[in-house]
C-alpha cells in the first residue's frame, strides 16, 4: 500500500472516499457525536448524519454517506473513535485500521483521510492514522484458493496549507516503514509449521537483513553445539528439522560504542509440548510460538531502514519443539551455556530454555541492555488477558525508558513482580533451578528463571501470550497474528538514539 500526503482543503479533495473521525463529547450513556476536525465543509456535510442518531455511542463504528453536500469526495465515511476526552494517537490508529477494514471488502481500493486534532499535532495525527491503516490492511488467508486481493491500494492525507508539511512528511515515512515492519512480523508468525521452519526463518531473517542494509548470521547445531547452548538445544534435540541461532548486527557509523541493545526472541516454529504433550485441541495455533522472534526481526526491519544512531544486535533461538525417542524427558539435567544447571520438570517450558541461551549469548556479545520477547506462558493470560501483555524489569532506569517507548506505541503492558522470594518456586534439590515452580505465579516463575541469566545486566522481559495472536476478528485488526512489541521496540531503540 502506497501512502502520501497531500496539500489543500478537503473540500476540494477528489476521491472516491473521505474518511473522517467522530468523537462523542456525551456524558456516560448520553450519545453526543461531533466531528474531531474543525473545517466548516465537513462539519456541513456531516450535519445531517450526526443528527439522525446513526453514528451511535459504540466505539469503532463506520457509517458511510454517498454524494456528500459541498464535499468534491464521491463518498463521506465518518469513523466513531469514542468518547471524546479518551480520544488519542492509539485510538486513532484503530478508527484508522476500521476505515480501511470497513471499505476494504467494497472494493474500494484508495482513500483520503483527513487527520484529526489530537495532541502532539498534525504529525502526532498522521503517525496514527498511518500505521493504523497499515495494519488494517492485513488479513491472514495467504493459502485460500478462492483469496480475493482485497489490499488497500494507496492511501492519502490531506494536510491543510500553513500546517508543518515537512514534519508531516517525516511521521508518514517513520509511520510507513513501522507499518510494514509490524505486517511483516504478522507475516512470518501467520504461516504454518510446514512452511515456517527454523531453516526458512533463518532464511527469512537473511533476505530481510540484505534489503535493508544488516548483517545476519543463521547458525546451525554445530554451533549451537560449541557454544555449549546446552538449554537452547535440549528443546531442538527432539526435531527432525535442524534449530537455527539467527543473529542480527546494526552497526550504524557514528554510533557510540555502547550502549549496544540486546533484542532477544523466543523463536520455537511449532511447540507441541515435547514428551510433556500439550492437548490436541488448539495445538494449530501453536504455530505463533514464535511470535515473540517475529517481533525481533519485524523490529530490525524498521530500525534498519530508520537508522536510528545506536548499536543493536538482535538473537532469535528458532527451533521446534517435538516429541520423539531423541526428545528430552522429565527429570533430564541440561548445562545452560552460562554453566548453570537445569532440572526439566516439564518440557513444555520450553521458551525459557531457548532463551536463557539467547540471553546469556547476547551478553557475551557485548550488549549492555537486554529486552526479550516471548510467548511464554499461558499464566500471564489467565492474569491479564487479551487486555495487557506482562512486562518484567531488573532496573528501574530501563523500565522508565520502555514505559516512555509505550506512551509513544500505544501498545498496553502491565508490570509484574520480581521479588527474590519467588526463586524459592524454581530452587531445584538436584540442579540450580527447575525449569517450572508449580500452579501458582506461572509467569513470574519464567522470569525469575529468565534473569538468573542476566546477571546485572538492565533486562525487560515481555510475555506477549495474550496480545500476540487475535482470536477473533476486530474492527480495526483482523483474526491471527497481531505484531505486538514491533512499535513497543522500535519506540524503545529510537529513545537512545535521541
Amino acid at each position: 500500500m502506497d501512502a502520501k500526503l497531500i496539500a489543500g482543503n478537503c473540500a476540494d479533495v477528489e476521491t472516491e472516499c473521505l474518511v473522517v473521525m467522530a468523537v462523542d463529547q456525551g456524558e456516560k450513556q448520553k450519545n453526543e457525536p461531533r466531528l474531531a476536525h474543525r473545517d466548516a465543509a465537513l462539519e456541513k456535510a456531516a450535519a445531517e448524519l450526526l443528527s439522525t442518531g446513526e453514528v451511535t455511542s459504540k466505539a469503532f463504528e463506520a457509517v458511510m454517506v454517498h454524494h456528500p453536500q459541498g464535499l468534491k469526495a464521491k463518498r463521506l465515511l465518518v469513523i466513531n473513535a469514542g468518547k471524546a476526552k479518551k480520544f488519542n494517537a492509539d485510538a486513532l490508529r484503530k478508527a484508522a485500521g476500521t476505515a480501511v477494514r470497513f471499505l476494504k471488502p467494497k472494493m474500494i481500493k484508495s482513500c483520503v483521510f483527513v487527520p484529526p486534532e489530537i495532541e502532539g499535532g498534525v504529525a502526532e495525527a498522521v503517525r496514527g492514522v498511518v500505521e493504523g491503516a497499515f495494519v488494517g490492511d492485513f488479513d491472514p488467508d495467504t493459502y485460500r484458493s478462492d483469496r480475493k486481493d482485497l489490499r488497500m491500494q494507496d492511501i492519502k492525507i490531506v494536510v491543510a496549507p500553513g500546517a508543518d508539511q515537512a514534519g508531516a512528511e517525516r511521521a508518514l515515512d517513520r509511520a510507513r516503514i513501522v507499518g510494514e515492519s509490524q505486517n511483516f512480523a504478522r507475516e512470518l508468525v501467520n504461516e504454518p509449521g510446514n512452511h515456517m521452519t527454523p531453516t526458512i526463518l533463518g532464511e527469512r531473517a537473511r533476505a530481510m537483513c540484505q534489503e535493508v542494509g544488516l548483517k545476519c548470521e543463521a547458525l546451525g547445531p554445530d554451533k549451537i553445539k560449541e557454544l555449549k547452548m546446552g538449554a537452547f538445544w535440549s528443546v531442538a534435540q527432539g526435531s527432525d528439522e535442524e534449530p537455527r541461532l539467527i543473529v542480527i548486527r546494526y552497526e550504524p557509523a557514528g554510533a557510540p560504542e555502547k550502549p549496544v541493545l540486546g533484542l532477544v526472541g523466543k523463536g520455537v516454529t511449532f511447540d507441541t509440548g515435547g514428551i510433556s504433550i500439550k492437548p490436541a485441541d488448539g495445538m494449530e495455533k501453536m504455530k505463533y510460538d514464535m511470535a515473540g522472534g517475529a517481533a525481533m526481526l519485524g523490529a530490525m526491519r524498521a530500525i534498519g531502514l530508520l537508522k536510528p544512531r545506536v548499536k543493536v544486535t538482535a538473537i532469535v533461538c528458532a527451533t521446534e519443539n517435538m516429541p520423539s525417542g531423541k526428545a528430552q524427558k522429565p527429570g533430564d539435567i541440561q548445562i545452560a551455556m552460562s554453566g548453570k544447571s537445569i532440572e526439566i520438570i516439564n518440557t513444555d517450558a520450553e521458551g525459557r530454555l531457548v532463551l536463557a541461551d539467547g540471553l546469556h549469548y547476547a551478553r557475551t556479545l557485548g550488549c549492555t541492555h537486554l529486552l526479550d520477547a516471548a510467548t511464554l506462558t499461558g499464566a500471564c493470560v489467565i492474569a491479564l488477558g487479551a487486555v495487557n501483555a506482562g512486562v518484567f524489569a531488573n532496573d528501574e532506569d530501563i523500565y522508565k525508558r520502555f514505559c516512555q517507548a509505550l506512551q509513544r506505541s500505544g501498545e498496553r503492558f502491565w508490570r509484574l513482580p520480581l521479588d527474590q522470594e519467588y526463586f524459592e518456586q524454581i530452587r531445584s534439590s538436584i540442579a540450580d533451578i527447575m525449569n517450572t515452580g508449580g500452579r501458582y505465579g506461572g509467569a513470574i516463575n519464567a522470569a525469575m528463571f529468565l534473569k538468573e541469566f542476566v546477571d546485572e545486566t538492565p533486562w525487560i522481559h515481555m510475555d506477549i501470550a495474550g496480545l500476540a495472536w487475535m482470536d477473533e476478528n476486530k474492527s480495526w485488526i483482523a483474526k491471527g497474528p497481531s505484531g505486538v512489541a514491533v512499535r513497543s521496540l522500535v519506540e524503545f531503540v529510537g529513545g537512545f538514539s535521541a
